[in-house]
């Protein structure tokens, strides 16, 4: 099997995906392939394709695959290195749109020279790459190379070589979701707050407010089954607070319901969006 990663860059790299589907097309491969396409969009009758698993999956896959097709992140480099794969790596290029530098080219070229992957420069000749591939004979990564890791970590993480939405979109992505969220909640207590009590209509609220996640959640294919309980655990809090926070807040603000309710869902907002963050796998 053909593991091919294309990592989190926010950037579209079908140009490999391509290179890729012609090889299968002209009998090159006859692996069974399998893709983890990021934010890339393609679609390929030839290949097994998906967008982000968790690490523990990812993991699996990396174990499974006999080789490995990657773009020039260092995580996937050293996740196949550590695992003993043969490795192709592929650099996203500035000119294409693939990143906003080429910094990927130091670093596919820096793990070649140092005789760890093979480095696919021109995307039509990945057949010929292939064929080599078959006599190359890595070099055997030590876990304890730190100096080697540590250059290149640094340059990827000081120098910030990766653009500001890709190392924020997760915060992003629940931020706005969570401003949404907390004023449909509010819109609904509102309208409720005259014909029941505070604590009825705040548990009623929630609920509907549930509802309206779970639509979100549908809508933008979000994967919270293998997470079920963390995510019951944050609504039960998050319930808890929203109680106890206008019990509290009624008693400063002299009973005005509507501004506790205010402040209490911009406190439950923060909260839930540091406890997701803190509860976040790591996507790959």
């Amino acid at each position: 099997m053909i593991l091919v990663t294309l990592g989190t860059q926010d950037k579209d790299f079908s140009r490999l995906l391509k290179a890729i589907d012609k090889q299968i097309e002209n009998g090159n491969i006859k692996d069974k392939v399998i893709v983890q396409a990021g934010y890339t969009k393609y679609e390929s009758k030839n290949m097994e394709i998906f967008d982000l698993i968790d690490k523990n999956e990812f993991d699996k896959l990396i174990k499974k695959c006999d080789i490995l097709i990657t773009h020039g992140g260092v995580g996937c480099i050293l996740e196949g290195l550590k695992n003993s794969k043969k490795i192709i790596a592929a650099s996203r290029l500035k000119k294409y749109g693939e990143h906003t530098n080429d910094h990927q080219k130091q670093i596919v070229g820096e793990f070649k020279k140092q005789g760890y992957i093979l480095e696919l420069r021109d995307f039509n000749k990945l057949d010929e790459v292939l064929k080599d591939l078959k006599k190359f004979k890595p070099k055997k990564y030590e876990s304890n190379n730190k100096k080697f890791v540590s250059i290149i970590d640094n340059y990827i993480k000081k120098d910030s070589h990766t653009s500001w939405f890709n190392r924020y979109r997760y915060l992003i992505k629940n931020g706005y979701r969570g401003v949404i969220l907390s004023l449909i909640n509010v819109f609904v207590f509102c309208l409720l707050f005259s014909k029941i009590s505070v604590y009825s209509n705040i548990i009623i609220s929630f609920f509907i407010t549930l509802l309206f996640e779970l639509v979100f959640i549908l809508l933008m294919d979000i994967k919270i089954n293998k997470s079920l309980i963390k995510y019951s655990f944050i609504k039960v809090i998050s319930l808890l607070l929203d109680l106890s926070f206008i019990y509290v807040f009624t008693s400063i603000f002299n009973n005005n319901i509507i501004y506790s309710k205010f402040i209490t869902d911009l406190l439950i907002m923060i909260f839930t969006i540091l406890i997701i963050f803190c509860f976040r796998r790591e996507e790959v």
